[in-house]
């Protein structure tokens, strides 16, 4: 038996932005929040205003927090608390990435849910009430977190990610308009969308995949593969942009639902001690974790170098499937992705606390190897 979450409604699609006004005010608000970070707010033309124009035409008064960080903190998440009740604010819009997305739904959960974030909420469904109506209007093709019920925070004192799972977090409306993608940095393009293809590719081996996050999983990669390189390359490929959009959707899809594995369980820790771009330390780690996945299920990384492009005729199961790991190294590299964490400053001495929070991590319990503290050190060692 299997489960399966997404929101209610999703836009996707050129211009599709324009009806953020119109369903907030099918789900009653009056006062929103939105929830950005300071560069889209004070982008001129940008999603921001964007949204604000949709919204105006619906009379709907728009708040603001625009002080989302990447990897968003606890610290943001009450600060926008603050700004949600002392406004009396009625709903929550988050306009961004991943980021922006993932703060919204913590402040959705603080604002009705008493206690502390990490200490009563952390782990798989532990909330009780419904949080505000959220909607996600999404601007990077990269975390699916517009359509997922994760909400992944960082406890600043503690410097580990933690990750609230909950059907209650699933956004009540999706919208991903790929227009609001155009121009963005090709380092952040690049990123973005190695994490969109860390999420098909897992999802694919997870000990939670079915044939309905395969299919998503299968169109991910494969639109990843053949439009990842093209975006990155010129910002302004609407075709190429469009179809990254949808890749990340169908990433975002393919995980909520099957989950995910060591690669994310790792990748947190580095956003925790580091701050690290969780796209790079996703692009870094998925190969060498592929490694030690591959004898679980070696037919499923021979399809995965098929989905990428790879010619496989006449090879063995086993030689294609190293083919998959060639494939996405080299997309990688192609998307110039740093090669390895020596040279983005981590510490060796770091390996074995962040190898037992990983293990402890809501992502570790799908991967198809369950490993100890000794096997991740070693996956942290070789992409060392």
């Amino acid at each position: 038996m299997y489960d399966y979450f997404m929101p209610n409604v999703n836009f996707f699609g050129r211009g599709s932005v324009s009806v953020t006004g119109e369903r907030c005010k099918i789900l009653g608000g009056k006062k929103v929040l939105i929830v950005t970070d300071t560069f889209l707010r004070g982008l001129r033309g940008g999603p921001v205003e964007k949204v604000v124009n949709s919204l105006k035409k619906e009379d709907i008064e728009a708040i603001f927090y625009d002080g989302v960080e990447p990897n968003p903190k606890d610290t943001n998440v009450a600060d926008g608390l603050k700004i949600f009740r002392a406004e009396n604010c009625d709903m929550i819009v988050t306009v961004g990435g991943g980021s922006a997305h993932d703060c919204g739904k913590g402040i959705g959960i603080a604002a009705t849910h008493e206690g502390d974030l990490y200490e009563d909420y952390a782990g798989i469904e532990k909330l009780e009430y419904p949080l505000p109506p959220l909607v996600c209007v999404n601007t990077t093709a990269g975390t699916g977190s517009e359509v997922t019920r994760h909400c992944v925070i960082t406890h600043t004192k503690k410097k580990i990610k933690f990750v609230i799972v909950s059907w209650r977090n699933t956004p009540l409306v999706s919208i991903n308009d790929p227009e609001l993608m155009t121009g963005k940095p090709a380092g952040l393009t690049a990123a973005t969308g190695m994490d969109a293809l860390t999420h098909a590719v897992e999802s694919y081996i997870s000990l939670g995949a079915n044939p309905i996050t395969d299919a998503a999983a299968i169109q991910a990669i494969k639109l990843i593969s053949g439009n990842l390189r093209q975006a990155v390359a010129y910002g302004m490929n609407m075709e190429a942009r469009e179809n990254m959009a949808y890749a990340s959707l169908l990433a975002g899809m393919a995980f909520n639902n099957a989950g995910l594995g060591y690669v994310h369980a790792m990748a947190h820790q580095l956003g925790g001690v580091y701050d690290m771009p969780h796209g790079v330390a996703n692009a870094i780690l998925l190969p060498h974790v592929a490694r030690f996945n591959l004898i679980a299920n070696p037919q499923r990384f021979a399809d995965i170098a098929e989905f990428m492009g790879e010619n496989i005729d006449g090879l063995s199961v086993r030689e294609a499937a190293d083919k998959a790991i060639q494939a996405i190294e080299k997309i990688s590299q192609d998307v110039n992705i740093p090669m390895n964490l020596k040279d983005l400053g981590v510490r060796e001495s770091d390996f074995e606390l962040m190898a037992k929070m990983a293990l402890q991590d809501g992502n570790a319990i799908s991967n198809p190897i369950q490993g100890n503290e000794k096997d991740i050190v070693s996956i942290f060692k070789s992409a060392f």
